[in-house]
């Protein structure tokens, strides 16, 4: 039998198509900068199980990524950010954790990425809308329609009455061990409230979510800390109480000190909620931080994932991240290179 002859321009044109189809196959690839798990900051509050779990759906099914949620609360987290054992930080609520984040800055181990998780988050102490100014519709007059600030709080504690000291009112504050516990502590101080209510933390900030909705439910009164974007304000009309201006050198001094005594307090500040890294991690992973410097997210966004959640029964946050991939894509992708947008949208 005669075999078959290729001449050598043949055999050229052959390769090259060849080598062209490999370099094709390649920059379709999936490629993720780092040959490991990344780790996120698992903070036990949901907005940032959302971030997170659109985040990891993104680099799982967009960059190729392994990636992981490591459970936690705020200062353990943020130092094992500084110390590498954490990557990325969704939540960085950075006026909360002054101290901390400047020294983990100075000593070079962490960065602060462009990205915006939450515009238009607020901190402070609320009360129900109805006690302020009533609530006709279901029958409830206004038990409190001077309550205004956060300084005619005592003319109102018989209103709040704690259960267990019946002398005093109740102030509902963070679970312990978030950074919110004790500055609120503080505050309690500064403002000379401690003789008038007691700092009850519950504990957990799903036991802390659960007293507020029973109260709106019953139409009863209380005194809460919060913050937003979250499902509770989301579904609950809740007046904020006026406190002086943010003033940062009070806030400082507050911040540094150990108890509040002889201080003077100040409402939270304004906050942009950013998205923070381990600075080597970043160095090795420069595709992810350009993604994540892109990243931004308004509060009512926010809020939609977070009413979700709560009614959906999503604890983790993926259901709400898949939703919120697959409803707009006209915000994330923006954040993306075309071929990862294209991944990411077949992965949906």
């Amino acid at each position: 039998m005669r075999g078959f002859h290729f001449g050598s321009t043949v055999i050229t044109a052959i390769a090259a198509v060849l080598i062209t189809a490999g370099f094709a196959a390649n920059a379709g690839a999936q490629t993720c900068d780092i040959d490991r798990e990344i780790k996120f900051s698992g903070y036990d509050w949901a907005s940032n199980s959302f971030h997170v779990e659109v985040a990891r759906f993104i680099l799982e099914k967009g960059y190729g990524c392994r990636t992981i949620s490591v459970p936690g609360t705020t200062l353990p987290l943020l130092n094992a950010l500084g110390r590498g054992d954490i990557d990325i930080n969704m939540e960085l609520w950075k006026d909360n954790v002054v101290k901390i984040w400047t020294k983990m800055l100075k000593t070079g181990r962490a960065m602060e990425t462009k990205g915006v998780s939450i515009k238009g988050a607020v901190q402070g102490w609320f009360v129900p809308r109805y006690l302020v100014e009533g609530n006709a519709k279901r029958g409830i007059k206004a038990s409190a329609p001077g309550l205004k600030k956060v300084s005619d709080l005592p003319r109102y504690k018989k209103l709040f009455r704690d259960p267990e000291q019946p002398a005093k009112g109740r102030f509902y504050n963070c679970k312990i061990g978030w950074t919110c516990e004790t500055v609120n502590t503080k505050k309690l101080v500064a403002y000379g409230l401690t003789e008038h209510f007691t700092n009850f933390k519950p504990g957990s900030g799903g036991a802390l979510a659960a007293a507020i909705a029973s109260a709106f439910k019953r139409g009863r009164p209380i005194l809460f800390y919060y913050w937003g974007p979250t499902w509770v304000l989301g579904k609950y009309d809740a007046v904020m109480l006026k406190e002086p201006p943010y003033d940062k050198a009070k806030w400082d001094r507050l911040d540094k000190s150990k108890d509040g005594r002889g201080l003077e307090a100040t409402a939270y500040p304004a906050i942009r909620v950013t998205i923070a890294a381990n600075k080597k991690f970043a160095q090795a992973a420069p595709r992810i931080i350009a993604f994540l410097d892109r990243y931004t997210m308004e509060d009512v966004m926010v809020n939609q994932a977070l009413v979700y959640m709560r009614e959906h029964k999503d604890k983790t946050g993926r259901a709400a991240a898949i939703r919120f991939l697959r409803a707009h894509p006209e915000i994330w992708t923006k954040w993306l290179p075309a071929d990862v947008v294209a991944r990411v949208r077949k992965a949906l």
